[in-house]
C-alpha cells in the first residue's frame, strides 16, 4: 500500500481544527476557552472578523439576561386605553415605532400591544371608529402582550420570540410591576451589532457599552476625552484623538482581533478589526498594586 499524500492544509490548521472538533464534541467547557480557539481560527485566516464578532455575540447572549438589554420603563413609549384618538395617532406617527404597549389607568396594567399598521389600516386617515368610545375602538385592535421576567436569559427569549412570532415583550419585576420592554431587535443587536433604521439617524452612537462580565466594549473611534470622562482616566490626547489611535500606537502595528495591550490600569483586547483599522476593543480594569 502506498503512503497517503501529505495534508495540504498544514499542521497548524490541522491542529487547530482537531482542537476545535474536540472542544465541540467532547465535554462542555467554558465560553472563554471556546472563544480563545475561535480567535486563533481568526488569526489564522479561517474566520473573518465579522464572523468572529457574530459568533462571540451569539455566545455572550447565552450569558445575558433580559434586564441587561431592556428599554427601561421611563423610556417606554406607551398609550393609554382612554387617550384621545387624535393624540394616539399623533404619538404613533411621530415616534417612528411599530409597536406600542397600551395600559389602563395604571401603567402597570398592560392591556395589550398596538401595532401601528393595525391602527393605520383602520381607516384611510388612520382614525378610530367614531361609532364607539375611544377605549372600545382601541381595545379591538390590541394584540396579546407577552410578559417575561427580568431574569430570563436572552437565548431563551429569542427562542420564545421565534416560537410565538412576537417581536416585543413586556418585562416585569419581582413584584409584578412593569420594569421595561424588550424587542427582538434588542436581542439580535447583541449578536450582529447595532441595527440602524431610518428613525435611528438622530440617535448618538453607543461608543462605550458595559458588559455582564464587568468589561466594556469600546468603539475605536471613541474620543480619548470621552474615554477619560467615562473611566476617570488621564490619557493624553495631544498625539492621538481616539482610543483606536492610542492603542494601535502602543501595539506598534495594525492589530488583529485577539491582540492585547496594557495602558496604565486598563487592559485592551481587540475584538473587531478590518484590513485598514481597528474597530472595537474589550476593556477591563486591572488590579494595580
Amino acid at each position: 500500500m502506498s503512503a497517503e499524500p501529505p495534508s495540504t492544509t498544514g499542521p497548524a490548521h490541522r491542529s487547530l481544527w482537531d482542537r476545535l472538533g474536540h472542544l465541540l464534541s467532547g465535554e462542555p467547557r467554558n465560553s472563554e476557552e471556546l472563544l480563545a480557539e475561535l480567535r486563533e481560527a481568526q488569526s489564522n485566516g479561517l474566520l473573518s472578523s465579522e464572523t468572529y464578532a457574530m459568533i462571540e455575540g451569539a455566545i455572550r447572549v447565552t450569558e445575558m439576561v433580559v434586564g441587561d438589554v431592556m428599554v427601561p420603563r421611563a423610556q417606554m413609549v406607551t398609550l393609554g386605553i382612554d387617550d384621545d384618538p387624535a393624540a394616539i395617532l399623533a404619538r404613533v406617527t411621530e415616534s417612528g415605532h411599530s409597536r406600542f404597549p397600551v395600559h389602563g389607568e395604571d401603567k402597570d396594567e398592560i392591556l395589550g400591544i398596538l401595532l401601528a399598521k393595525d391602527l393605520l389600516r383602520r381607516a384611510p386617515d388612520g382614525g378610530l371608529d367614531p361609532g364607539s368610545s375611544p377605549g372600545q375602538a382601541l381595545r379591538a385592535l390590541l394584540r396579546p402582550a407577552v410578559m417575561i421576567p427580568e431574569s430570563m436569559r436572552l437565548n431563551v427569549l429569542l427562542s420564545e420570540f421565534r416560537r410565538s412570532r412576537n417581536h416585543m415583550a413586556i418585562v416585569v419585576d419581582e413584584y409584578g410591576g412593569v420594569a421595561g420592554l424588550v424587542t427582538i431587535e434588542d436581542v439580535l443587536e447583541e449578536i450582529v451589532g447595532e441595527i440602524d433604521d431610518e428613525h435611528d439617524d438622530a440617535a448618538p452612537p453607543r461608543l462605550i457599552v458595559a458588559q455582564p462580565d464587568g468589561s466594556w466594549l469600546v468603539d475605536a473611534l471613541t474620543p480619548i476625552e470621552d474615554f477619560n470622562a467615562h473611566f476617570h482616566s488621564a490619557f493624553s490626547d495631544e498625539e492621538y484623538d481616539t482610543v483606536g489611535g492610542l492603542v494601535t500606537a502602543e501595539i506598534g502595528h495594525l492589530p488583529d482581533p485577539g491582540e492585547t495591550a496594557t495602558l496604565g490600569e486598563f487592559a485592551f483586547e481587540v475584538t473587531r478589526a478590518d484590513d485598514r483599522r481597528v474597530l472595537q476593543f474589550r476593556v477591563r480594569k486591572r488590579e494595580v498594586a
